[in-house]
């Protein structure tokens, strides 16, 4: 006889959305803490589908009051006056991508990285590909700076929202002079 596995509860993620120079920005947190930043997303509907990779059984429930203190930090960065973030994660994805993004976060406001710098950091200098990877499923982008990392040639490479988003982050830290490959 087969057993029937409980139903899970669906978890509740607040959110809320606001302008990010001339982007849509959504932001979702769960009880532990941020787990999704979208920004350029089109509609509530695709911050729906970027959550539900994340959170499997999600109820989002739009909540701008509980949301005030991380939209201001996002804020005052596009701002140029907010560095750096301070706010508790609630990250899922696989010890790997942990690890890129824990680098990430080491990499100074203002300063870039390259892929291969990136594995290198994390011991594995022959994952350039899998780095990129694991960039581009940043969860928690600006927050977890991965517009930092660049080609080793200098030169912009991928980034989830276009290449245009992340001058504009580069452009927020001070950077001027990059050219999309």
């Amino acid at each position: 006889m087969k057993r029937e596995q409980p139903k899970k509860q669906p978890e509740t993620v607040w959110w809320d959305s606001f302008d990010f120079g001339g982007h849509p920005c959504y932001v979702g947190v769960t009880e532990l803490g941020v787990v999704d930043v979208s920004i350029g997303a089109k509609d509530d509907a695709a911050f729906a589908a970027s959550v539900a990779k994340r959170v499997q059984q999600a109820e989002l429930v739009h909540d701008p009051a509980r949301l005030a203190t991380i939209r201001a930090q996002i804020e005052a960065f596009h701002a140029g006056s907010r560095e750096p973030f301070d706010v508790t994660f609630d990250l899922r994805g696989t010890a790997f991508q942990k690890s890129v993004w824990a680098a990430m976060l080491e990499i100074p406001y203002g300063e870039t990285r390259s892929y291969l710098d990136i594995a290198r950091r994390i011991g594995n200098q022959q994952a350039v590909r899998a780095v990129g990877g694991a960039c581009g499923a940043n969860p928690v982008p600006v927050l977890i700076p991965c517009h930092r990392v660049i080609g080793a040639n200098g030169k912009l490479t991928g980034f989830t929202g276009g290449l245009h988003l992340k001058e504009l982050l580069l452009g927020i830290e001070g950077h001027d002079v990059f050219r999309s490959s």
